[in-house]
């Protein structure tokens, strides 16, 4: 249901909220850092800038996402912009093919779209079984001390909510590794300030 709910948004004449022109922030940060390593994945990866940035900057970049049009659109950038990206259409919750396969993901706002547990704990055991020993996930979604908008524009039929730290700590728990847990404050595309939590968690040996 998620992607449907997703791939209607981007077939609608209004541009979706999320989809901005260039990288995340966030994203930026990191690669600047050094925490961009080896075989990278972008779950969730919308329309590609944060994948097609990563590419740009030299590193090896898969980017999976459950929209079709999403999926479209960032292939014909990565045309448009000459950058070797194979993006593929996929159910995060269920990554078959790529198992023990990448050393660095970045989730920029997929994980508060799954509101039931269910498909949280899916879509942390998916991503394990896609990373390699050590792999580090760094998580960026919006966190419970939100006042959340119930007006924000955002597909219906999508979960997307404020996520609370037992969320987390029970998605990625057994065979994974806290390495980093804060919260900042950045503005949501077109809106107020929001509170977001940045994870970083590796995945045990």
């Amino acid at each position: 249901m998620t992607a449907a709910a997703f791939e209607a948004i981007y077939r609608n004449d209004q541009r979706a909220p999320w989809d901005q022109d260039g990288p995340t922030a966030f994203v930026v940060e990191l690669e600047r850092e050094g925490y961009i390593r080896g075989a990278v994945l972008d779950v969730g990866c919308g329309t590609g800038e944060n994948a097609l940035y990563l590419a740009s900057r030299g590193h090896e970049v898969v980017g999976l996402d459950g929209a079709p049009t999403a999926i479209e659109r960032a292939r014909e950038k990565a045309r448009a912009r000459g950058i070797d990206v194979p993006f593929q259409l996929a159910d995060a919750r269920d990554l078959t093919g790529y198992s023990d396969r990448f050393d660095t993901v970045i989730d920029i706002g997929l994980f508060h779209v799954f509101d039931q547990e269910e498909d949280r704990l899916r879509y942390a055991a998916s991503l394990q079984r896609a990373c390699r020993p050590g792999a580090l996930l760094h998580l960026l979604c919006f966190n419970a001390h939100n006042d959340f908008d119930v007006t924000i524009p955002r597909p219906r039929g999508c979960g997307t909510h404020p996520v609370d730290e037992v969320e987390l700590r029970r998605a990625f728990g057994d065979g994974w590794a806290w390495e980093s847990f804060t919260e900042v404050t950045g503005r949501s595309p077109g809106r107020e300030d929001r509170r977001f939590w940045l994870l970083r968690v590796r995945k045990s040996a």
